[in-house]
């Protein structure tokens, strides 16, 4: 997969380098690209914001800048419906959910726009909507300082679903959100640390039994912390119990 992310921080994404999408990108399942926006700007203060039109607090993300260096990303060539994705985070996008990363791990080259200040020039969205396919989305409904930290987030969700980056595939479909529940609690050894017991069924050897008992734990936790979950899979039909 193609990477390409748009920032005045490119520093922030040094830690791309590190752990298993490092690795990724060793071995070529992630090609990574970040670009600099400052680095299209004229001026000697490398300026890459101005007072918004209509007034009001803060600064907004000027156009031109943007434009250049989508430029340079975007295949001229390429139709919109055939070029890379282009996302921008932001608090009036649609949320971003284990289901998306599934869908987005698919695309071939994934472009991610950083915004920072009280936003980017609407004119931006419209136009890169002319060349490339575009979405907005956020990460939950509350506002960062910036899209660098929803952009990291993102990468790490649909990174470690390409193939080959996790070394076993099997962990990823035993998690949070595969299946609209939350995930059952995990032991390890030793099976009893400081007075607290591993749950004896897990030391059974039954795997039935054991995995009716994880199905349970994902339900009571689900019920118990995000039951807006069991809402939504009532919402669509689907009853979480009767899953296999």
């Amino acid at each position: 997969m193609r990477i390409d992310i748009v920032t005045i921080f490119p520093e922030f994404f040094d830690v791309l380098d590190i752990s298993l999408l490092g690795k990724a990108r060793q071995t070529g399942l992630i090609d990574l690209g970040v670009h600099n926006l400052r680095d299209a700007t004229t001026d000697r203060h490398r300026t890459v914001d101005d007072t918004p039109y209509g007034g009001g607090a803060g600064m907004v993300m000027k156009p031109e800048p943007w434009g250049q260096t989508l430029d340079s990303i975007l295949d001229e060539k390429k139709n919109a419906d055939a070029g890379p994705l282009v996302i921008f985070p932001s608090p009036a996008g649609e949320v971003f959910t284990q289901a998306m990363a599934r869908e987005l791990v698919d695309e071939e080259h994934l472009v991610f726009g950083c915004g920072r200040y009280e936003g980017i020039d609407q004119r931006v969205f419209d136009h890169t909507a002319i060349r490339a396919r575009v979405r907005l989305v956020s990460l939950g409904d509350y506002v960062l300082n910036g899209g660098e930290v929803a952009v990291m987030a993102m990468i790490e969700a649909i990174g470690r679903l390409i193939p080959g980056v996790v070394g076993n595939p099997h962990s990823l479909v035993e998690e949070s959100h595969e299946d609209g529940l939350l995930e059952a609690p995990s032991y390890t050894k030793p099976s009893t640390w400081r007075g607290l017991d591993v749950p004896p069924i897990l030391l059974s050897g039954n795997h039935g039994a054991i995995a009716a008992w994880r199905r349970e734990q994902q339900l009571e936790r689900t019920r118990r912390v995000r039951p807006d979950l069991l809402d939504r899979a009532a919402n669509e039909g689907e009853s979480p119990s009767a899953r296999p």
